[in-house]
């Protein structure tokens, strides 16, 4: 049995690798498209099938790596998937060849499966359960960190070499390792023994959480579409209020868009969260979070300025500052204390689908709304999915309440 001291040390020692991961991740790969299309010479189509490859990749094999938390412990496999992906990072400052790409990018996703499931059950089993919601926050607080400063870093590592910024992304995971290594103590992440396959088994069978990770996969819908629809949206009206070059203003554009919604999480993602979690439940503080960032992606079809777009994205994300976190404690609600890794690697299927739908209908949309001439055509698709999102979850919200309400019941009550 782990101490209070051991837990906090161990709560402490996850955040600092969510900081790093997120800034070790956030260095390199978006600018593997930038080099590898502009120096190299690579088709964008070539670029985007890696990329596609490795999410998932990462996303469907983290069912395994959950499972494997639960059978062996989390600590283990966090920092072997630490070293794989050090090892997949540095190799990129070699790779000169398509295959080549394409193998190190999905070695590099092995280790994110291998550590990713397992941090955030580590977190579960280490926090009380009062108090998973404020962790998972601060979790997604050291993350928006390391999203703000990883780009910066590597935009500057680029001047000088890719090179460089592969070897500085790699060493960001080894010392994340090394760290998880010295100070994250030996916690076990399901209770009693579960064989991989059982826990794998237990969160399939369980059908309420099914339906809770399919609705999920609407969330990574809209979530995904900061990367696809909002950041082109933003390169098309910026392109009409700053006279650069169109390259100049799409990097400016972008990086207002990721600054915006990673400053917002950094400073008003935990306060918020606490306001909510004193007036609601973690369903309707999701079903909340979706309504928002269905309504900032589904007033993107009425704004005529980059300011008013700018307006949305703070929309977007004050929607998606709530549901990040608040998903992370429902999941751990809804599993089973046996197989806490399972639930969160399948949990993160929902992620893959959702991402990958997200990423392709978002650029087929958009194309489609200049084909047609309908430029409101995504955003009011966006909105629609969002907001039956929001209603699915109500649906469940409503029918969890209810269950809560009638276990006193049928429980008797002691003579007195």
């Amino acid at each position: 049995m782990l101490t209070l001291a051991q837990r906090r040390r161990g709560l402490a020692v996850l955040l600092v690798d969510s900081f790093l991961m997120f800034g070790g991740f956030f260095m390199l790969v978006p600018l593997i498209s930038v080099h590898y299309v502009q120096d190299l010479g690579f088709a964008a189509a070539a670029v985007g099938i890696v990329l596609a490859a490795r999410q998932m990749t990462q996303q469907g094999l983290t069912l395994v790596g959950g499972a494997l938390a639960d059978r062996w412990g989390a600590k283990g496999l966090i920092c072997t998937g630490m070293a794989i992906r050090a090892v997949a990072f540095a190799g990129l400052a070699w790779a000169s060849t398509f295959n080549l790409l394409l193998a190190l990018c999905v070695l590099a996703a092995v280790g994110g499966a291998l550590f990713d499931a397992p941090k955030n059950a580590a977190v579960a089993a280490l926090a009380d359960p009062a108090e998973r919601n404020r962790y998972f926050s601060l979790n997604g607080i050291a993350g928006g960190l390391g999203m703000t400063v990883g780009p910066l870093v590597g935009a500057l590592l680029l001047r000088t070499d890719f090179r460089l910024v592969c070897f500085v992304s790699a060493a960001t995971f080894a010392f994340a390792g090394v760290i998880t290594l010295v100070g994250l103590p030996p916690v076990r992440v399901a209770q009693g023994q579960t064989s991989i396959g059982g826990g794998i088994l237990l969160a399939v069978r369980n059908r309420r959480f099914v339906i809770f990770t399919t609705l999920l996969s609407g969330f990574w819908f809209m979530w995904v579409q900061l990367s696809i629809s909002l950041t082109l949206a933003a390169q098309r009206w910026g392109a009409a209020a700053i006279e650069t070059p169109i390259g100049v203003l799409s990097v400016n554009n972008v990086a207002w868009v990721y600054g915006l919604n990673a400053g917002l999480t950094v400073v008003f993602q935990y306060p918020v969260l606490l306001l909510a979690e004193r007036w609601f439940r973690p369903l309707s503080i999701m079903v909340g979070g979706t309504a928002l960032m269905a309504s900032g992606l589904g007033l993107v079809a009425i704004v005529d300025s980059f300011a008013m777009l700018l307006g949305c994205i703070a929309l977007f994300s004050l929607g998606a500052m709530l549901v990040q976190p608040t998903q992370q404690t429902i999941t751990a609600q809804l599993a089973d204390p046996s197989a806490l890794g399972a639930y969160f690697g399948f949990s993160a299927l929902a992620l893959a689908v959702g991402g990958a739908l997200g990423n392709y209908l978002g650029g087929w949309l958009y194309d489609a709304a200049g084909r047609w001439e309908f430029q409101a055509l995504p955003w009011l698709v966006f909105c629609a999915i969002g907001l039956s999102v929001a209603a699915g979850l109500a649906l469940l919200d409503r029918v969890q309440a209810r269950s809560s309400a009638a276990v006193p019941a049928a429980v008797p009550s002691r003579p007195t």
